[in-house]
């Protein structure tokens, strides 16, 4: 269910951004059919300085993005946006699990010990099976295994086993989202190196260094890679947040644990 959901959510997030980017695109060819027509009537450096003054005003806010993100070309920006589309599904994915992996510590512990008065072993297994999150899971697994005093030395070794499984089940995914995170900026990098590549053949080509060619050429080239320093942070941000999580989670899934073996040995006391 939590694959399915992750799918959906990227599939929706390439649809919206794909329907974007066709509709400024051919935004883009208009302006250009423009531009060629009053370029046959004036001087071509003149009509470029003219359209420039122009048109940059008007381009604000997602405009000016989708102007910058079609002019550092599609095939490297398409590329970084498909990193940030995945990392970000990835990231609400495990924020979603986290959060209902959280779970009332002292609640549970208290339902617990009350069970254990109450009802034995087997009415805290219930309590335990009608609570979700990984602190309950290890909990279960303990009452399992307990048949008596002489069985704490075993429940201890079975939490701590239980307590490695439900930790690699909260930190799984994390790796493909600092995967993400280092591949955003590499290839806008690469994306940077080609573009100069291009460039300074058109250079070559034109056989003369104007300002304007070089310019022109030189930020095409530098939008792939801050394209992809911005997905970098983005995703770097919610990569933080996750980690924080993840070490809260199991911090209170240790302190839970040696909480509930004193419940534990008190009730084998008795």
């Amino acid at each position: 269910m939590k694959k399915f959901f992750t799918l959906f959510l990227a599939c929706g997030l390439l649809l919206i951004f794909s329907n974007n980017y066709y509709a400024q695109a051919q935004d883009g060819e208009e302006t250009t059919t423009e531009e060629v027509a009053t370029d046959n009537a004036a001087d071509d450096a003149a009509a470029e300085t003219e359209t420039a003054k122009t048109d940059e005003p008007e381009l604000t806010g997602q405009e000016l993005l989708k102007k910058y993100f079609i002019d550092g070309g599609w095939e490297f920006m398409g590329i970084v946006l498909i990193c940030l589309i995945l990392g970000l599904a990835l990231c609400i994915e495990r924020i979603l699990m986290l959060n209902l992996s959280t779970t009332n510590t002292t609640k549970l512990l208290g339902s617990v010990e009350n069970a254990l008065q109450e009802g034995g072993v087997d009415k805290a297994k219930e309590v335990c099976r009608s609570t979700r999150g990984p602190v309950a899971r290890i909990f279960l697994q303990g009452l399992e295994r307990y048949n008596g005093k002489s069985d704490l030395d075993v429940v201890e070794k079975s939490i701590a086993s239980s307590g490695s499984v439900e930790m690699g089940k909260l930190e799984s995914g994390l790796v493909w989202i600092s995967l993400f995170i280092a591949l955003a900026p590499m290839l806008g990098f690469m994306g940077t190196v080609i573009g100069m590549i291009f460039a300074f053949d058109s250079i070559e080509e034109a056989g003369d260094i104007s300002p304007g060619l070089v310019a022109g050429g030189i930020k095409v080239a530098l939008l792939t890679t801050v394209f992809g320093l911005i997905v970098a942070i983005i995703l770097q941000i919610f990569y933080n947040y996750l980690v924080a999580k993840i070490d809260s989670i199991v911090n209170k899934m240790e302190e839970s644990s040696i909480s509930f073996m004193d419940i534990l040995a008190n009730y084998s006391n008795k």
